[in-house]
This record gives C-alpha cells, structure tokens and sequence, in this order.
C-alpha cells in the first residue's frame, strides 16, 4: 500500500528535484519498515533535539511535519486543480468569477492542508504566536508590493475591470489578457510578446478596456488634401470608400468632417466603427488609408507635399548705395 502511494505521488509531481527527494525518503521508509529498525531509527532520530521558546523540537518531529505537508499539500493542490478546471469550463459564471472562485478555494484548501498536517503532529497551534508576529513584520516592512499585488489580483476579480480575452492598453503595452495570477496578469501583444503586469498596476494606473462594455470601438483617421480639391466631394468619397474595408461595421455609420485649414492642406478626420480591436488598430488604419488613397486617385483628388512660399523684395536703396 506505501509503495503505490509514494509511485501515485511522484508521478503527478512534476518538479524533478521534489520528485526524485520524496522516492527516495519514502523507500527509505519502506526498507526501515522491512529490517524491522522503526523503533531503533525513531529514537536516534528523537534523541537529536532542540528547544524553541521553550518548545522540543527533534528531528524526528521535523521529518513527520515535512512528509505531512507533503502529502496534505499535495493533496490539496491535486483537489483544488481539479475543482478549478470545473469552474473555468462552467459556462453559467463569468470569466472574471471562475478564476476569482478558483483561486480562493486553492487558497482555503492549501490553508487547511498546513493546519491539518501541523496538527497531526501533534504541535500547539499557540506556539505558532511567535513565528507570525514575525512574519507579519517581515509582511509590513518586505513584503509591500507582493501583497499589494496580492490584494489587487483579488479587487480585479472582484470588481469585473479586466477578465481574459479583453483587449487593453496599460502604458506603452496593447494587447490581450490571456490569464489572470495572483501576482500578476499575463497580457500577450500582437507580436506574440507575453507581459506578465504587476495587479497594482490595474489598480493606480490608467488603463483602458477595449472591451468593457462591449467591443465596439471607434477609430479616428486624420488625413489631408490638396486646396484645389472640394471638401464636400472628399468627404463623400471617403466616407463611400470605407465601406469597402472588411473590418469596419455597417450598422454604425462612418463620418468624415473637415476640421482644419492647414499649411498646405486641408485637414479632415474620419471617424469609424470596428467591432474587434483585439485582431490590431494599426492594420485597419493602414486599410482604410489604403481605401482612400484608392478612391481618392480614381478622382483625381491630390493629397499635396508641405510647401512653403518665398517672396523676394528689391533691397532698400540704403544698401544698395552701400
């Protein structure tokens, strides 16, 4: 029965080092049980002791603690992956929900794992007092930011702000959360880069959801043309031109306006709806540009170089006579 157990552990361990130390003390284990030495190893092993705050502890007593939380943890971790790939395929919850309920209950049951194993040892809980008023200091002055990302993961899920597949802009960074962790949110860009994000920085920074609400998004193009041309014709033959671009959707109409008297152009915006900015705003930009260049050379319609004038004077008669 011990031997299917320490084969049935090991296999579902994927860290080699973990894996290769719990064989080898479990077969340890087993052949101490075979010699018959139990009694004679658990003695030695208890004559090596030391006290902490008045509390024995022996080596005997630290090795029962290690297996115990191995095996609780590992039991706890195997239950909570297995409940957590249930919700991420519960299609009645919301994306955001699933992880928000998987990682508590991963959380719930790694604590008791701990509370269960140190308990069957034996070992007072209260003597535990001291241990995590030290760590609650450590926690205060060196742990700042984990926490804070700790707390921040929970107020993102909490609150609904980003779930994965939205597309968002944080900074410099566009692309789409592919999965939300406990420290961090993976977001991946169109070049296939992958951000792993601190959570604090969903929480103080500006970010924008693409889709929050939902996925429609409207695209400014600004482009000019030449003063020759007539601004009521381009801005037909623009909002015509659009049309043609697959991406951009019908049922929300495209308007192009004249907003400016430039150096050497007349200064237009057209304004566009698309319903999936998680596939890029830079290709349908270069599309629709495309589109009017297109339509704008079939009607002779110039999109002019910057120029300049210069107007040469006869100099004064002073500097002539000099």
């Amino acid at each position: 029965m011990i031997w299917l157990l320490i084969t049935v552990v090991t296999q579902s361990i994927r860290n080699r080092p973990l894996r290769r130390f719990i064989a080898i003390t479990g077969w340890i284990y087993v052949a101490i049980s075979i010699l018959g030495i139990n009694e004679n190893v658990s003695s030695i092993l208890d004559a090596a002791d030391f006290s902490v705050s008045g509390f024995r502890v022996s080596l005997l007593l630290l090795l029962k603690i290690s297996l115990m939380l191995i095996v609780t943890l590992w039991l706890a971790i195997s239950v909570g992956n297995f409940f957590e790939r249930r919700l991420l395929r519960n299609e009645d919850l919301s994306p955001g929900l699933r992880v928000l309920l998987g990682k508590i209950l991963r959380i719930t049951l790694i604590v008791f794992a701990l509370i269960i194993a140190i308990s069957s040892i034996g070992v007072d809980l209260s003597v535990l007092s001291l241990l995590s008023g030290a760590i609650g200091i450590g926690i205060g002055f060196g742990l700042q930011k984990v926490v804070s990302n700790f707390i921040s993961g929970f107020i993102i899920l909490a609150d609904r702000s980003i779930k994965p597949g939205d597309t968002i802009s944080l900074g410099e960074t566009f692309g789409w959360i592919n999965e939300l962790r406990a420290r961090f949110v993976s977001v991946i860009t169109r070049d296939g880069v992958e951000y792993l994000i601190p959570n604090e920085d969903f929480i103080t920074q500006q970010v924008i959801n693409w889709s929050f609400s939902n996925e429609l998004v409207r695209i400014e193009v600004k482009f000019g043309v030449a003063y020759d041309s007539d601004p009521h014709q381009v801005a037909e033959l623009a909002v015509e031109a659009i049309k043609e671009v697959e991406r951009v959707v019908s049922y929300r109409p495209s308007v192009c306006w004249l907003t400016g008297f430039g150096d050497s152009s007349l200064d237009f915006v057209l304004r566009f709806w698309i319903k999936d900015p998680q596939n890029g705003l830079t290709n349908i930009r270069g599309q629709v540009l495309l589109a009017l260049w297109d339509s704008f050379k079939a009607n002779d319609i110039r999109i002019p170089y910057p120029h300049r004038e210069l107007i040469l004077n006869d100099p004064p008669a002073s500097w002539q006579k000099e």
